[in-house]
Order: structure tokens, then sequence, then C-alpha cells
């Protein structure tokens, strides 16, 4: 170096071989303690659009209901019941069948219901009632006959697990207008989780903070929110403060993580005051209490997690996951066998508390800003197995919407005169989040996440929003 000129960063850097080290000490006595800012990961932001709807709560029947025998009538099988599928459909082949067996017609009526006209079959005779605020799509497709696969690519649009579900997209475009909630809440079956188990709400590749808040069935919902017997309000503020003060000492500004950590401690903090009221039921009068069915015992469990989806989305919840199945075979939709056994008994569990929650909504104003979607991972086959029952069938099956924008009183797709596939407009899972996320005024291009050097979106590739859902 020449002792005559201005020394440039490149000369101080070669002079000294702690000169590294002089930069990083002279970096951490500029910072005098200075703390990343605190970010709320899950604050409320800006949609990409005008949206119709502001929060979604998605009723999943585990195990898949059979479409032929709900929403999606087929007098032709009634028919030809008793003999084999036209070879011109093919061979079929599902997880248990090969299509050889015989067709089997519905054993319930269907009627139309509403101003409407739906077609609704006698198993859900509450949710009939609301016909004229339901639109039903009729060709949803998927691409696998075993459970789990299916659960996934509905939940998080692939196939296989540990991509982000639906609702942790949701929550990661839009954060939460509840600061005192979490803003993504998973309700399960008590008897059991899925097939698809945790990965069907988890956050995948994003942030862990926007995987779902399970809450359990009994007097405490949510785990843990309780503070340990001689801890005070003010004694744990204290401690939230302190640990507070030691990561501002050594905190980058940019360590967004770091701030996200420390939010989730305030967000808990903030639920030990506030959770307890919005699980609270006994504050819900007592024809409300019944209207979900909470008086009665088939209906109680199911009922009450319906009337919490309604707390939560009225206290500013962004995604609420409601199964109805879990656990034991016999507690889910998998009509293998005994069909008129299995779905009228599922039905009876859920029929009165989900038409009591569009009821309830739409009294409150909030069926406006909701969006309820009712479905499953595939629909059921029209050939008979074990005589009585059906195997899966991920050709063409109905999953239904209400509220948050939705047309009601129609259908929309339809599947062949046997219920076996959807013909004309199909709708893969991929158009299914795109009209989710259109409804809740996300971009389905807008919205990605750098995973392994890839932008990765919920829609993959793009799904087509079906835009007849609701105009």
């Amino acid at each position: 170096m020449n002792l005559f000129t201005s020394p440039n960063r490149r000369d101080v850097l070669r002079a000294s071989a702690n000169g590294f080290g002089a930069i990083a000490l002279q970096h951490l006595l500029a910072k005098t303690g200075a703390a990343a800012t605190r970010t709320n990961p899950l604050a409320a932001k800006a949609p990409h659009f005008a949206p119709k709807a502001k929060s979604v709560i998605f009723l999943f029947m585990v195990g898949a209901p059979s479409h032929i025998d709900t929403f999606d009538p087929k007098p032709a099988l009634k028919k030809f019941e008793g003999q084999k599928l036209p070879e011109s459909y093919g061979k079929i082949v599902s997880q248990f069948t090969e299509g050889n067996t015989p067709l089997l017609s519905s054993p319930w009526q269907f009627k139309q219901h509403g101003q409407s006209g739906m077609p609704v079959s006698s198993l859900y005779p509450h949710i009939a009632e609301c016909v004229d605020d339901i639109c039903f799509v009729r060709s949803f497709y998927t691409e696998s006959v075993v459970h789990a696969p299916a659960m996934y690519q509905v939940h998080t649009g692939r196939i296989l697990m540990g991509y982000p579900s639906m609702g942790s997209w949701v929550t990661y475009g839009l954060g939460s207008e509840s600061d005192n909630l979490p803003a993504y809440v998973v309700m399960p079956q008590p008897e059991g989780t899925p097939e698809g188990g945790t990965p069907c709400w988890g956050s995948g590749f994003l942030p862990a903070v926007h995987q779902g808040t399970l809450l359990r069935s009994g007097p405490s919902p949510i785990l843990n929110l309780k503070p340990p017997p001689g801890m005070t309000p003010e004694r744990q503020r204290a401690t939230l403060d302190l640990l507070q003060k030691m990561n501002d000492l050594d905190t980058e500004s940019a360590d967004t993580e770091m701030a996200a950590r420390i939010s989730s401690y305030e967000l808990a903090f903030r639920m030990q005051k506030h959770a307890p009221e919005a699980v609270d039921l006994t504050k819900e009068s007592e024809a409300t209490r019944r209207m979900y069915g909470l008086d009665q015992k088939h209906t109680l469990d199911f009922g009450t997690r319906c009337l919490l989806a309604r707390r939560m989305v009225e206290r500013g919840v962004r995604f609420v996951q409601i199964y109805s199945g879990g656990g034991p075979v016999s507690m889910q939709w998998d009509a293998h066998k005994d069909l008129v056994e299995n779905h009228e008994k599922m039905c009876r569990l859920t029929d009165q508390p989900i038409a009591a929650l569009l009821k309830d909504l739409k009294s409150r104003g909030l069926l406006d800003s909701t969006l309820v979607i009712w479905g499953s991972e595939f629909g059921r086959l029209p050939m008979s197995q074990s005589g009585n029952g059906r195997d899966h069938n991920p050709h063409g099956f109905t999953m239904w919407f209400a509220g948050g924008g939705t047309k009601g009183g129609q259908f929309v797709g339809e599947t062949d005169e046997l219920g076996l596939r959807g013909v004309g407009d199909r709708y893969h899972m991929r158009d299914f989040h795109a009209t989710l996320l259109h409804m809740l005024g996300l971009d389905q291009n807008r919205l990605w996440y750098l995973h392994n050097g890839r932008n990765e979106k919920l829609t993959d590739f793009g799904g087509k929003v079906i835009e007849k859902v609701f105009s």
C-alpha cells in the first residue's frame, strides 16, 4: 500500500488479516441494541383486487360421499340396475374393483327444492332448504383412487404430501383480520384425523406461522391456553418483554423469521385473554344452540364445530376447516359396503348443523362475506361393491359453494347419464383452487413463494376460474 495515497477499501482489507473482524466489530458497536422491527406475519394484507369473500369455511367429508346419492341424481341407474357397465365406457379400475360389477341405483329419492328447483336426495332434508344459496359443481375430478393422495390434491393441489395447504396459501396472501385469534383454524373429527393426516392443513415450505391451528372437542378446544399455576398476566408480560430485549441485542433488522417467531409468542399471549370468549358457546342463545343440534346427541359434536366456525369468522379468522369423519372406518363416508347404513348415519350427523350454519350466517349478514364449501376427495362409482356398496370414483363428483359471492340455486358442469365421469366442462383441483383464490380477491399467478429456485403456486402451472359459480 502506498503511504502517500489515499487507501481504498481493498487496500484496507489486504493490510490486515483482522480486517474483516474489525469491520464486524464496528458494525456490532454501531448497532447499539437496534431491534428487528416487530412485524406481524399474519397482519391483514390487501387483496390483489376487490374480493367477493373475506373468509372461508371448508366442510370436508372424509372418505367420500356418493355424489349420485346426494346431489347428482341419475335416473338411468334405475333403468339399467343389475346390468354391467356398457363396454363403451371402457375399463374402469378403482381401488378395489375393476368395473365388472352390476350397476347400483340410488336407494334414496330425489326431489326438487327451493325456487330454483335444485334436486337433493332425501338424505339431506335440511340442506335441501338452502339450495337457493348453493351452487353445485358436478364435474370435479382428482387423479388418484387412493384416499390420502386425493386428499392432498384437494387440500394442496398436489397428490404428494409436503406442499402448503390452501388455508396456508390464503393466510400467506391475505393474513388475518383478527389480532387475537389464529388466522387458520382446523377442527378434525374427535375420533381421529383423515388418512391424509396433518399435511392436509400443513404449511409445507411456507413459514410455519401459516399452518392450521387445531381446535379440539370438549371444554378446552385450544391446548395449552391456560398459563401454568402461579403465572400471572403481569409476570408473563414481563417475561415476554425480557425475551424481546434479549432478542433486540443481536437480531438484524432484516431477520423477518425472528420477528415472526416473536409475533407468534405475542399472539399466544393475546389468545389467553380472547380465545376463551371466542369458544364459549354458553354465550349463544338456546334457540341458536337448538338450531345447530346441540340439544341432540347425534348432532352435538358436528353442530358444535359448525357453531364454532361461525364464531371464528365473526371474529376475523380467515380460514376454517371442519372434517366430518376420521379415524376408524366406521366414522368415515367410505361406503365400500352397506351404503345405506353408512350414508344415513353420516348425513344424520351433519345435515342439520350444515344447514344451520348457512342459515345462521345469512341471518347475521355474514354469508355475503363468508364462502362455505362442501366437498371430499372424490365420489363413488355407479357400479356396486360387495353387492350394496360403492368403490372410489375420482372421474366426476360434486362439490358445492355457498355465500361469498356465489350465485346460488344452480348447478355447474355435469356427469354422464350414469354418474361415472364428468362431461363437457370438467374441473380439476387447479380450477377449484383458482376459483377459491379469485373469490378472495387473489390472483393465482401473483400469489407465489420462491422454493428451491422455483416460484411455487397453489395452482402449480395454473387453473381456470369457474366464473359460472359467481356470475
